[in-house]
């Protein structure tokens, strides 16, 4: 293998490139790599995007981590020939080629699954691997790395929808980063009054979405149906990563509260008006009028002075009825909705065809 280049040696900018800039030791031997330090969050990835040029054709790819000890890189953390017997332990699985052809000259790298020991400077070299004196260490630019402790959090987000006579909640528990090697654990507890509670909802599997070739973003999801019992209880989502990293988020649970249930907007969901607006004279209107929302809606008919009219009144509904129909009965019929400090209405406009006797 080649030595590494004398300290004499020239290094030329030569110019930059959206990933950085471009530093060559010769003209046939340039790599570029990320400008400063690449910074990342224990338990997730990093990604180093790197290229480089080369008097030959390389086939074989090696990464090193540099001991601030040792005046060179000869610590190896990934080996495109897969052999791990070179590698550090502590890297094995974890760091993958972005471009698996080396002979596109793309050396990018993906680590997943980051410790913070992970940073540190980090060093190429290619070789030809039919050739051993066909080898070359890119000693003039180092990809820095600084993996630091998690700081960002899990997140909880609520979305409902009203199927009567139950109010169907889904809980969305969504892992920090977009970049989280291995694929988290994710776990749910129900607590209320100091007590553990069992969960009695649907807990569905991780999800996995696959957002670029880098990024992933995993989530879980808790379905239940929402009832009073429910008020006061606190739901925790935990988030736990390779290496023992951990991130929770709590929400409680407010059956009148507009934050926790914003996905409901503390307003009706619903309003229609059921039932034929035409009629035959003699024969029977009958319009329900309904309303969904949580919690249910006080729902009137106003604006009727026709006799005859009959209410019946339910539980965000109200029905209005007429038996045998006059003309008079035509006209503009008004539904009022009224969910905690917010009013909704609705209207109906009833034709009553006349008979004709014959």
């Amino acid at each position: 293998l080649n030595p590494l280049p004398p300290l004499w040696f020239s290094f030329v900018l030569t110019g930059s490139s959206v990933w950085g800039t471009t530093k060559c030791q010769t003209n046939n031997y340039c790599v570029t790599l990320h400008d400063g330090t690449i910074t990342a969050e224990a338990g997730l990835c990093a990604v180093i995007s790197c290229s480089f040029t080369a008097a030959f054709t390389p086939t074989h790819i090696i990464w090193y981590k540099c001991d601030p000890l040792k005046t060179k890189c000869e610590d190896s953390v990934f080996d495109s020939n897969m052999d791990n017997d070179k590698v550090q332990s502590g890297f094995k699985g974890r760091i993958s080629l972005l471009e698996p052809d080396v002979s596109k000259k793309n050396c990018s790298i993906i680590i997943s699954d980051l410790k913070e020991s992970d940073s540190g400077l980090y060093q190429l070299r290619v070789e030809e691997t039919n050739v051993p004196t066909e080898a070359f260490t890119y000693t003039v630019s180092r990809a820095s790395l600084s993996v630091t402790g998690r700081t960002d959090k899990c997140t909880i987000s609520l979305s409902c929808h009203l199927y009567q006579p139950v109010l169907e909640s889904t809980l969305t528990c969504t892992a920090p980063g977009l970049c989280s090697g291995s694929q988290p654990k994710i776990t749910w507890t129900w607590r209320k009054g100091g007590k553990d509670s069992q969960l009695t909802g649907n807990i569905t599997a991780a999800k996995t979405e696959n957002l670029t070739a880098v990024t992933q973003r995993h989530s879980s999801t808790l379905t239940f149906n929402l009832s009073a019992e429910h008020h006061g209880t606190n739901i925790t989502c935990q988030v736990s990563f390779e290496g023992n990293t951990t991130r929770e988020e709590t929400v409680t649970l407010n059956v009148n509260s507009h934050r926790a249930f914003n996905a409901c907007n503390g307003t009706a969901i619903a309003q229609e008006i059921i039932g034929s607006t035409t009629v035959k004279e003699g024969d029977l209107l009958n319009l329900t009028c309904r309303a969904e929302s949580f919690p249910p809606s006080v729902v009137t008919w106003t604006n009727h002075s026709v006799l005859g009219i009959q209410l019946y009144n339910n539980t965000g509904s109200a029905t209005l009825e007429i038996s045998n129909v006059t003309a008079e009965a035509s006209g503009q019929y008004t539904c009022t909705a009224t969910h905690l400090n917010t009013t909704t209405l609705a209207q109906a406009d009833v034709t009553v065809i006349c008979k004709y006797n014959g």
